[in-house]
């Protein structure tokens, strides 16, 4: 099931065929920086057929990116519940992301963010769209500066899930959009 198109990639569903690579990049440490755990495959696995799952159901998750030139799966980028209430509205929509690291600074997931946020926008008749990651990812935070997210300092929070083991994963900074904020091209 194909979500959605850019000139460079394809946005769809996870395929049997692309569990090396989501296996791959939730075990990585480089892309796994800030996360307290990685995955193994047996985990790995049960999460993909997890997100899969919701895709086909619900129509959102986190979707499988493709290169469209080569074929190559790199990761993922997709809308899906933030699913931490209190912290937020039960009815939060997140957008997020994860790419192997081979193919970090090609601008691929900024492509894939931009056209997820029109998708939301016009598709999904979405008001807002949020972001949040370890206050230390300049990484992502870039990516939602790019795709024209604004930081709401006073949202900032400690992420409920993130255990007390790791304290320099707990504190998250919280991005929004708005249907009608001007976004860059």
């Amino acid at each position: 099931m194909i979500i959605l198109e850019t000139p460079r990639l394809t946005v769809r569903n996870w395929r049997d065929d692309d569990r090396d690579l989501f296996r791959e990049i939730n075990a990585d440490s480089k892309v796994m920086e800030f996360f307290a755990q990685r995955r193994n495959h047996a985990e790995a696995d049960a999460m993909m057929d997890k997100v899969r799952r919701l895709i086909a159901e619900t129509g959102y998750g986190f979707f499988a990116v493709e290169v469209k030139e080569t074929g190559e799966t790199i990761g993922f980028c997709g809308l899906a519940k933030a699913d931490i209430a209190p912290v937020l509205p039960e009815d939060t929509i997140e957008i997020g992301w994860r790419m192997a690291t081979r193919f970090w600074g090609n601008g691929y997931m900024t492509e894939a963010a931009r056209s997820l946020l029109d998708y939301a926008f016009a598709q999904k008749k979405l008001d807002e769209v949020v972001s949040f990651a370890v206050a230390g990812n300049q990484r992502s935070r870039a990516i939602m500066e790019r795709i024209g997210m604004t930081r709401d300092e006073n949202a900032d929070f400690d992420h409920p899930r993130v255990p007390d083991s790791h304290p320099h994963l707990q504190r998250h900074v919280l991005y929004r959009i708005a249907a009608t904020a001007d976004r860059p091209e």
